[in-house]
């Protein structure tokens, strides 16, 4: 599992987590598509956006591996913002290959400041 050095482990002053520590001995967790309804919690969407300008100032346009970034965050942009960048896609994988699909993530996340 490859971890990503210079990555934020959580948003500053929560228990959002953006990374794991240690590969599971029963493989990745599985990364699913989840439904992100309006009426979420200001702290939600605050870790939503704070994981998203982390993916984008770490990677920005490129493909990256999925390593030890965290799968139920993952989950909260996976199928939207987040995609798969290969075909087949494995989504328990640790070596799957994301991309951030910008034109998505501009509309969706207006507050956070775009190359």
């Amino acid at each position: 599992m490859e971890k990503h050095r210079g990555f934020p482990g959580r948003l500053a002053g929560t228990d959002f987590q953006y990374v794991i520590r240690r590969d599971n001995k029963d493989g990745a967790t599985e990364i699913t598509k989840r439904v992100r309804h309006p009426d979420r919690r200001p702290p939600d969407k605050r870790a939503d956006a704070g994981f998203m300008t982390a993916l984008y100032e770490q990677f920005g346009e490129e493909p990256f591996v999925r390593g030890n970034l965290d799968a139920g965050r993952l989950s909260w942009l996976f199928g939207r913002e987040v995609i798969p960048a290969e075909d087949p896609f494995d989504p328990a994988d640790y070596e799957a290959m994301l991309k951030i699909d910008i034109k998505v993530a501009m509309i969706s996340f207006p507050e956070i400041k775009w190359r």
